[in-house]
């Protein structure tokens, strides 16, 4: 289930991911400094518009916000974009390579 703890954790973890400091991102979507931190200390939460403006810029989309499972939603996209474009031999080729990763 996802809860305000969910939104705050993900935030900070998205944030830092690109190496962004709170205080960064908070002026660079028009907001006090301590828009940010205070949304990953849990004292508020962001209003739908500013939860979307949010996820452009950390270049996601909200589906991709709440996929837990993919820690860098950007690269997965990246390369999801990547095979759309390989043919099928190519794909099985990266199939068979990052298996061998595993």
């Amino acid at each position: 289930m996802i809860d305000a703890n969910f939104i705050s954790e993900r935030i900070a973890k998205l944030r830092t991911a690109k190496n962004i400091s709170a205080r960064d991102m908070s002026l660079s979507l028009g907001q006090s400094q301590s828009y940010i931190n205070n949304i990953e200390n849990k004292k508020a939460l962001p209003s739908m518009q500013m939860f979307l403006y949010i996820c452009e810029y950390l270049d996601i989309s909200p589906k991709d916000f709440f996929d837990d499972e993919i820690n860098e939603p950007t690269t997965y996209n990246n390369a999801v974009n990547t095979f759309k474009s390989l043919s099928a031999k190519q794909l099985e080729l990266f199939i068979s390579l990052a298996s061998e990763m595993k």
